[in-house]
């Protein structure tokens, strides 16, 4: 439903009336529409749903064994074209593909698209060209299985489901400060052993009170130090490249704790700015101080006025003792210094410098963006003019200091002072009530928030597991500004708001500022994550804003694969491009059908419920 300038109560009086003088040209559209998918539907589709359901182990990945569809198909005469066949399995050596993440680069790459399949002929040629199939499903591990539900999932992993070799019946933990990691049976188990450092970090950076709330690890390990932070209530974006020797994200996000790959390497990472409450690295293995800071001036542009840059590594305090090889006394202080020397240049206040913890402090106003006095501080990065600051889709890292906007005050926060934690996700963000984003008001973000709540409520009818943890990884494919995510936190999940890239409404940044976290993507490329990472996928006209861009069933295809096996989907679109995502969903096997939504049958949007662990009501 298209939202509008006026208040809920004028648009919901003015609704009976639209509808009564629409209702017959709707449901004779609907009628339609459904009379030209039975028209296409085959015996193929009509034996299909009469089969068996799914068990409760079926999912939308390990279905059925998928058969290669038969060269030539006698024809089924005028009227009844041929069905697409099914979407057949990759390679068994694609368990774990990353289309756009392939070592040794670092940075995301997608490789150029493959080839449409050739027509069908009459008679086939005996050698068919040697090209891979243009699409095919990711196949689990052999002795895959779904993660347990949450909370229990945050202390273990199943190693089986994870890009590691096979381990020993008893491994015991690495020794390293940092993300222990030891495997007991079929299992890989995660202990605490980032409790204290969090303690001494606590006490120079306000975890507890709200003030900090979404966080970002750079080189995140297995996500432990996002793990121990939701003690604090703080959510926490881990990110790190892709190793084939440490799936660091795949194994944070099969632990339920948000995840995605990513390095700093040439672009920005794919997040607006003005994003996160504090900035966090551990041994991340970032030469911070390499080409004239570029990466510490990356850092500036994510954080929130007021934010918090925390690094831990030597050469943090380099007088103390360190066994080190290869790095002398010498490197390390001229390490500190060039590090103290940029963090001087970005204004940044040093907060606390304690054993191997170092922390600085954004400033809150923008003193340091004024174009005069810019020109007065000598040594001060340039101001980036011409260009905007949110932009962070294969972008490159500019060699020069976002400008906050103007606080209101001398002393007020720029941009707009942000409520804590749990205020800050009902109160309206500082972007829409600067009036920074022209299209979306106030009165729009609030009727926005409540048309949500009604449906997400709705989405109960179907999913009967987002209370009990078997969902916990969650993702809104084109959140808008994040309404879906804010009534789904009612539940035991974390949701990754993606807002496609170059899109006319980036509402994104609204989305940090409502306490949630998200990224930017392209849908007609693969996502920045492994295989089968998230339970639940939630897709509101996603279709229809890419229909021209990609096809259906490519952007089907990917969703396929970071789906888990059993997990659901909810597709909300116009019904006849609903009807149309229907009928490629059933190439891939999954167990779907379409159903009119919280307004009912007179409403031109219809669902899509893919759900593969139950069956569905009433079917």
């Amino acid at each position: 439903m298209p939202l509008s300038e006026p208040s809920a109560p004028a648009v919901l009086a003015a609704l009976p009336r639209a509808l009564s003088l629409a209702a017959a040209a709707v449901a004779a559209a609907t009628a339609t529409l459904l009379l030209i998918s039975a028209v296409f539907s085959t015996p193929h589709h009509a034996a299909s749903s009469s089969s068996p359901q799914l068990s409760p182990s079926a999912s939308a990945s390990t279905a059925a064994p998928v058969a290669p569809a038969p060269a030539h198909a006698p024809d089924s005469g005028p009227g009844h074209p041929h069905p697409p066949p099914p979407v057949p399995p990759c390679p068994p050596n694609a368990t774990h593909d990353v289309p756009c993440h392939e070592p040794p680069s670092r940075e995301r790459h997608c490789p150029p698209r493959p080839p449409p399949p050739p027509p069908l002929l009459p008679h086939p040629p005996k050698d068919p060209p040697p090209h891979p199939p243009p699409h095919c499903r990711v196949p689990p591990p052999p002795r895959y299985r779904p993660p347990p539900p949450w909370p229990a999932r945050r202390d273990r992993a199943r190693y089986a489901n994870v890009d590691l070799p096979p381990l020993p019946p008893v491994k015991a933990a690495d020794g390293q400060q940092q993300d222990p990691v030891h495997g007991r049976g079929e299992w890989l188990l995660f202990t605490d052993g980032v409790q204290g450092y969090v303690e001494r970090l606590e006490r120079v950076v306000p975890l507890r009170d709200g003030v900090v709330h979404t966080a970002l690890d750079i080189g995140c390990g297995v996500a432990s130090f996002g793990d121990y932070l939701l003690n604090y209530g703080v959510l926490t974006m881990s990110i790190a490249p892709r190793d084939r020797f440490e799936p660091q994200v795949q194994l944070a996000l099969e632990r339920g704790l948000p995840a995605m790959i990513g390095a700093l390497v040439a672009h920005r990472l794919p997040y607006p700015s003005r994003s996160f409450d504090m900035v966090h690295c551990a041994d991340c293995r970032v030469p911070w101080t390499a080409h004239d800071g570029l990466y510490m001036l990356e850092i500036d542009r994510l954080l929130q006025p007021g934010g918090y840059w925390v690094f831990s590594k030597p050469p943090v305090n380099w007088k103390s003792t360190y066994n080190i090889s290869n790095q002398g006394t010498i490197d390390k202080q001229d390490n500190q210094v060039a590090m103290d020397d940029m963090s001087k240049r970005l204004r940044w206040t040093k907060v606390s410098e304690e054993g191997t913890i170092s922390v600085w402090r954004k400033p809150s106003c923008n003193l340091h963006c004024d174009q005069e006095a810019n020109a007065k501080l000598a040594g001060l990065p340039p101001l980036c003019t011409g260009e905007d600051p949110d932009s962070a889709w294969y972008a490159n890292i500019s060699m020069c200091m976002t400008c906050i906007p103007r606080a209101e005050t001398f002393n007020g926060c720029a941009g707009g002072a942000m409520k804590k934690w749990p205020k800050r996700l009902g109160a309206v963000p500082p972007r829409i009530a600067s009036g920074e984003i022209e299209w979306l008001s106030i009165q729009r973000y609030r009727y926005d928030t409540l048309v949500w709540e009604k449906r997400v409520n709705f989405y109960l009818t179907y999913l009967n597991f987002l209370s009990n943890g078997t969902y916990r990884n969650v993702m809104d494919m084109s959140a808008g500004s994040g309404g879906f995510a804010a009534a789904m936190s009612k539940h035991p999940v974390w949701v990754m708001n993606v807002v496609p890239a170059n899109t006319t409404e980036n509402a994104l940044g609204v989305i940090y500022e409502r306490g949630l976290i998200g990224t930017y993507t392209d849908w007609c490329e693969a996502f920045s994550t492994y295989p089968r990472t998230y339970d639940l996928i939630h897709g509101n006209g996603i279709f229809s804003s890419h229909i021209h861009k990609c096809g259906i069933i490519d952007i089907l295809v990917e969703m396929d694969r970071i789906l888990r096996p059993g997990g659901a989907v909810i597709v909300r679109d116009r019904a006849d491009v609903v009807l149309r995502v229907k009928k490629d969903a059933d190439r891939l096997r999954w167990h779907s059908r379409v159903v009119d939504t919280e307004n009912g049958p007179l409403d031109p949007e219809k669902l899509l419920i893919v759900d593969n662990s139950l069956p569905l009501p009433g079917s």
